[in-house]
């Protein structure tokens, strides 16, 4: 039965102690549109209910055809000046979301934050702060670490299945066309009027590979991060990289090697794998797909993978484990700050890059990328230590 709790006039009110938390989306277009869909779901096998909707743009249609249609806000003030929420998921554009996140923890909301949580590291120990202080949970949106892959590996490694770690590479090659670096005025800025966005390969859409080799590393934490060496390189007329290697040390005396590339031929399954004596594991984050290679021959695990949002709301209930605190990703936010704190990535040589499609759809591919993506993963060595011909050839803007 609900508990039941006296008021100061001697009657009785149902507590909210087994009520169904009351879930409101901000940020309900592009990948928000996701959270909206998962909302719905849960909401429709009665573990929450979906209150509220934030966002300057209007919902579509579809957004509204849930029974009971959320209520719909332009921010998330508004909201939250007329509704009582307990989860609020906020899936903004970067830069907006320690200020966005500090109004719904200080409102008594729980958060899901999309990732990555905050665009420097100065501000995720704000962020971490205003969570100690209010007592409340930030969960953080990289939702590989929801997947039975990930997590598999990360037993394996701490066990010593693999013998040891002789290091872990995390790659890439995907393709990314001139609409992606349009959809927004912070798409491709390491700054935005003045503030810190880092919207770069290797922190926004590769993010999710750098923090599962982290937590396959057992290195999540900020204090569990060493060093980080970055070289950044874009063939789009961007602020960020497209085009990177960065170097990271963990204090378990891991290296593991991200390599990244936007400007592919194609796009395929991002990697990250793990070179150990006894064996190699390539872990497919994205299928949840694990194969492993020891003396005894190689084989391919297919593992299930669990909802976020589902999880924090089961954490409110039963005090499961969340499977991203916002504590687990401060290793990544070291790394992201590294690179906000980079020099400008340098322009690849026209002569090296060749442009394919038209329109929204064009986009460049830089020769033998994948290659060189391959070779720094395996070798676990900056582009400039392969030779990259990008790294040695003077760009434009050295010729000028």
């Amino acid at each position: 039965m609900p508990e039941v709790r006296s008021d100061e006039t001697g009657g009785s009110e149902q507590a909210t102690v087994n009520a169904l938390p009351r879930v409101a989306v901000v940020g309900i277009h592009g990948h928000g549109a996701t959270h909206v869909t998962h909302a719905a779901q849960l909401a429709a096998a009665g573990h929450c209910h979906f209150t509220a909707v934030a966002d300057p743009r209007p919902p579509t249609s579809k957004q509204l055809a849930i029974n009971p249609a959320p209520a719909v806000y332009s921010d998330l003030a508004e909201l939250l000046a007329a509704e009582q929420v307990d989860v609020v998921v906020i899936c903004t554009p970067i830069h907006t979301h320690v200020p966005l996140a500090e109004l719904a923890l200080r409102a008594g909301a729980d958060v899901l934050l999309e990732k990555p949580p905050t665009p420097s590291l100065e501000e995720f120990e704000r962020l971490s702060a205003i969570v100690a202080e209010t007592g409340r949970i930030c969960q953080i949106g990289f939702q590989a670490h929801g997947s039975g892959a990930v997590r598999a590996l990360a037993s394996m490694v701490a066990e010593g299945t693999l013998g040891e770690v002789r290091g872990i590479g995390a790659s890439g090659t995907w393709v990314r066309t001139q609409a992606y670096w349009q959809r927004a005025k912070w798409a491709g800025r390491r700054t935005l009027d003045g503030v810190a966005v880092v919207d770069g390969a290797v922190t926004n859409p590769f993010a999710h590979s750098v923090a599962a080799a982290l937590l396959v590393d057992g290195s999540g934490r900020a204090d569990q991060v060493e060093s980080v060496e970055t070289e950044l390189f874009h063939a789009n007329p961007i602020e960020a990289d497209d085009t990177s290697t960065v170097r990271i040390r963990t204090t378990r005396g891991t290296t593991i090697l991200a390599a990244f590339t936007l400007c592919a031929v194609e796009t395929t399954p991002p990697l990250v794998t793990v070179y150990g004596s006894k064996g190699r594991a390539v872990l497919r984050y994205n299928l949840d797909e694990l194969e492993i290679t020891t003396a005894d021959g190689t084989t391919t695990t297919q593992y299930g993978r669990d909802e976020l949002l589902a999880n924090l709301l089961d954490h409110r209930r039963d005090g499961v484990p969340l499977l991203a605190p916002l504590e687990g990703t401060g290793g990544f936010t070291r790394v992201l700050d590294a690179v906000r704190a980079a020099p400008r990535p340098a322009e690849i040589p026209a002569e090296l890059v060749s442009w394919e499609g038209t329109g929204d759809d064009r986009h460049p591919v830089v020769r033998d990328v994948e290659k060189w993506i391959e070779q720094a993963s395996e070798r676990q060595a900056l582009f400039s230590e392969l030779g990259a011909p990008w790294t040695t050839q003077p760009t434009d803007s050295e010729l000028r």
